[in-house]
């Protein structure tokens, strides 16, 4: 039973079942894919999404799951349209009711919100800008893919193919990097606070397109089974990764222990991220919370399928000698086992090396 910030063990009453979080898995950002049906109107795709099959899964969990066209014509990956979602919603808010009302609400700063907070979280994040970065690949991203349900959406969307891993990677360091750059960049008008919007319409891109597909191809992705792709109960999960579970697993595996007015400032400052990308923001009003329901998660959500070992070997392959650590296999592999667990990554079929040799395990 997990122990509270207090030493304490909290109860089961704390903590939601499964039965309570199913909700949660059918529920979405309805604003922002309204939003999203109005700004493909005004300015379509410059070419129509293009959707595919999934290929059929390697058998071994070293073997590469390449999300490309080589797999086939007819049907092809969510490829997310190359607009920019952020500056048409700027431009055509003030002539549209529900992008007026979307260009509202993420304008419009929450009375709960207390900028001194959201600074002071920013800095948290520099102060352990390496153990942070190193708890975000190794953890957050990777760790993250035994969600069975998630890896699901990912492996239609191409995001951890071999051939854009690193992209992907990049990316999300990029997000977080603009978040907490600056005071004014997550703020209204900033780049941060850009591109959680970005991310929010982007997020709802890929659920519309994978429902609508699903709809005329139920074999395609099974809502009864994983939910609404990209729903509230995922959303939740990724901003508690970037959040509680750095605060709570990646940082103390590292060394790292957090004062309580650090952690109380960084969950603050994810909780306002969480508001801008449409996510519910209650499992983040205290740090008690936020480490609830990274437990919920952890104990249900974290069950690594067939996908999850193929594409979690997959970012092992994407990052392997490459600049600037031209790290090895086995040094990622164990960096991995050492924030995540031997658990875990034995269900993601990572590599189990002996501590002397250096060889595989077998």
């Amino acid at each position: 039973m997990p122990a509270n910030s207090k030493g304490k063990y909290r109860g089961p009453e704390e903590h939601l079942t499964p039965e309570q979080t199913l909700p949660l898995k059918f529920s979405y950002d309805v604003l922002g894919e309204k939003a999203l049906e109005r700004l493909n109107t005004l300015s379509p795709p410059a070419q129509p999404l293009i959707l595919r099959k999934v290929p059929p899964i390697p058998e071994k969990p070293n073997q590469e799951y390449n999300a490309s066209p080589d797999h086939g014509k007819a049907d092809q990956t969510v490829i997310v349209p190359k607009r920019d979602l952020y500056i048409l919603l700027r431009d055509n808010a003030g002539t549209d009711v529900v992008l007026g009302e979307l260009w509202a609400e993420a304008n419009r700063v929450p009375p709960w919100v207390n900028w001194d907070q959201v600074a002071r979280g920013q800095d948290v994040f520099y102060r352990y800008g390496g153990p942070a970065l190193t708890g975000l690949a190794f953890q957050s991203l990777l760790g993250g893919l035994g969600a069975t349900r998630v890896v699901e959406v990912l492996a239609r969307t191409g995001g951890f193919s071999t051939k854009v891993a690193r992209h992907r990677l990049f990316e999300t360091t990029q997000l977080v990097l603009q978040i907490t750059q600056s005071l004014q960049s997550i703020q209204p008008g900033g780049a941060g606070h850009a591109s959680a919007l970005r991310v929010r319409l982007l997020h709802a891109a890929v659920r519309q397109k994978i429902m609508k597909l699903a709809q005329t191809r139920p074999d395609y992705y099974d809502v009864k089974k994983f939910g609404i792709p990209i729903n509230d109960l995922d959303c939740i999960g990724t901003i508690g990764t970037f959040s509680a579970l750095m605060i709570f697993r990646s940082l103390p595996r590292q060394g790292i222990y957090l004062t309580r007015q650090e952690t109380a400032d960084y969950i603050h400052l994810w909780r306002y991220v969480a508001y801008l990308m449409g996510t519910p923001t209650e499992f983040f009003e205290t740090p008690e919370k936020a480490r609830t329901i990274m437990e919920v998660l952890l104990l249900y959500e974290i069950n690594p399928s067939d996908t999850s070992r193929i594409l979690a070997n997959n970012i092992i392959k994407c990052l392997m000698a490459q600049p600037p650590t031209y790290a090895s296999k086995p040094f990622l592999e164990a960096s991995s086992r050492w924030l995540n667990g031997n658990e875990l990554c034995d269900g993601l079929g990572l590599g189990l090396y002996l501590v002397w040799t250096g060889e595989r395990s077998k």
